[in-house]
């Protein structure tokens, strides 16, 4: 066999031994050193205890090869053969260009299985137990590294599957492990200390967990859960202000005649229309009816409700939809009213537009009840034609999905616009019971995907 595959096959025994037994094996441990020593590279490559934060700076020059590393390379176009010469030679007898001898091709492999072997061992074989703050911010680090060997920026994967827009991908595989290392972590114990909370990088995982503790924390502890809930809230808004402001905006409203002033002329269909006024004799178009273009949209200011299920299945729904709420209600003409519910219902609209004073009012967990939650919206809807209903769920209500329905269908034949969003938990996966999903669908109004940006394109192309 060639000796460079036994050498990356030696790495990659010894990085599947270590995933799923955290006990060394001594000939793979004492194979993979050599191998390691012959490219020269560093040993702690082999250590998951030693960050790739800690092996770049001890050694820099790594860090442009850890970048893009698990990136499809590009093809390099190479020179044509001339006519009558025949094929190119294989790829490992090929002469590179350039004066001096090319590197071999199979230590570069190998380097780069031990590359790989690193990041994949820091950041899948998260171990048992408790976790420290200081564990947890590693592997934050860690897992940034091998999202930039990806070709993407540290967090983009796991704000991705934060967001729904990962499908469950490789970010929802990261944000879970993530979830994982935050449950498995004394939170009260780090948040009581400054220099240790300082280390926590906000994530919908760490948010979920402290919105569950918050009424179990108090003084300093406290203070700093708050801080991480604002710094969480102020990153989803950023990003959710972005995407609202870049999708187009709503229809014109063709009901409303177009105002006569010039600005407004349309000349094209003027002249189009007029053409049967031409003269020959005067060489001249006679207009005897201008064109306008129409340009007014909503006038009457919309009415939004937005009902969220805060059970312990919907922590990334409340989180982005309550955001999102709060960002329509800065819209000019848009009556924003929120929602939220479990065994009961409770009217969030005095605080709709800080999402963070929302997040901290809200209880996670326990059960649901739609038909409270629908109690309270009914009255709210005033001009149903103008009005416009977000109902976000899993729609699991059991003894009660009947009545739900029956008061969503009543509300959809009034006039007004139903959405109803499937759940979306951390790994992007969307949760809709099907018996509510095959209904909303015979109504006309499915559900839509948990992607916040069709939400946004609903929204904004209604409210607008």
């Amino acid at each position: 066999m060639n000796p460079d595959a036994n050498r990356r096959q030696v790495l990659y025994w010894r990085l599947l031994a270590r995933l799923f037994d955290p006990e060394e094996q001594p000939a793979l441990e004492a194979a993979s050193v050599a191998v390691v020593d012959d490219l020269g590279l560093p040993a702690a490559l082999l250590d998951p205890s030693v960050s790739v934060d800690t092996v770049v700076q001890r050694f820099p020059d790594l860090a442009g090869e850890l970048t893009g590393l698990l990136t499809p390379p590009e093809p390099s176009p190479g020179p044509e053969p001339a006519a009558g010469e025949g094929a190119a030679p294989p790829a490992d007898e090929a002469v590179p260009p350039g004066d001096g001898p090319a590197p071999p091709a199979g230590d570069a492999e190998v380097r780069r299985a031990a590359l790989v072997s690193k990041l994949l061992l820091n950041v899948f074989a998260t171990g048992g137990g408790s976790v420290s703050a200081t564990q947890l911010a590693r592997w934050q680090s860690d897992a940034g590294w091998f999202e930039r060997a990806l070709g993407c920026e540290p967090g983009e994967l796991r704000r991705q599957a934060g967001n729904g827009r990962d499908g469950g991908g490789l970010g929802g595989v990261l944000a879970g492990l993530e979830g994982d290392l935050v449950r498995r972590m004394h939170l009260r114990e780090v948040l009581a200390d400054p220099k240790l909370a300082a280390k926590l990088t906000p994530s919908m995982s760490l948010i979920e967990q402290l919105l569950r503790d918050k009424s179990n924390l108090s003084g300093v502890a406290l203070a700093n859960a708050k801080a991480l809930i604002r710094r969480y809230v102020d990153e989803v808004a950023e990003v959710l202000r972005t995407q609202v402001e870049q999708t187009s905006v709503g229809t014109i409203d063709r009901s409303v005649p177009p105002k006569r002033v010039f600005r407004n002329l349309d000349l094209d269909r003027t002249i189009w229309k007029n053409l049967t006024n031409w003269s020959p004799e005067d060489q001249r178009l006679y207009v005897d009816r201008l064109f306008y273009r129409q340009t007014a949209r909503r006038t009457t200011p919309a009415r939004l409700i937005v009902v969220v299920d805060q059970s312990g299945s919907m922590v990334d729904s409340m989180v982005n939809c309550t955001i999102l709420a709060s960002i329509f209600a800065g819209l000019p003409k848009v009556d924003v009213h929120l929602i939220a519910y479990d065994t009961r219902a409770l009217d969030l609209t005095p605080w709709v537009h800080d999402p963070f004073e929302v997040l901290l009012r809200t209880k996670l967990g326990g059960g649901n009840d739609g038909p409270v939650a629908m109690a309270m919206a009914r009255p709210k809807i005033t001009e149903p034609r103008n009005t416009v209903l977000v109902w976000i769920s899993d729609f699991y209500e059991f003894d009660r999905s009947q009545p739900l329905f029956d008061g969503i269908e009543a509300v959809h034949r009034s006039g007004v616009k139903f959405i109803p969003v499937g759940s979306v938990n951390s790994s992007g996966t969307q949760i809709v019971n099907p018996w509510f999903r095959q209904r909303f669908k015979d109504l006309g109004t499915p559900v839509i995907s948990g992607h916040i940006r069709k939400l946004v394109f609903e929204l904004k192309n209604f409210l607008t």
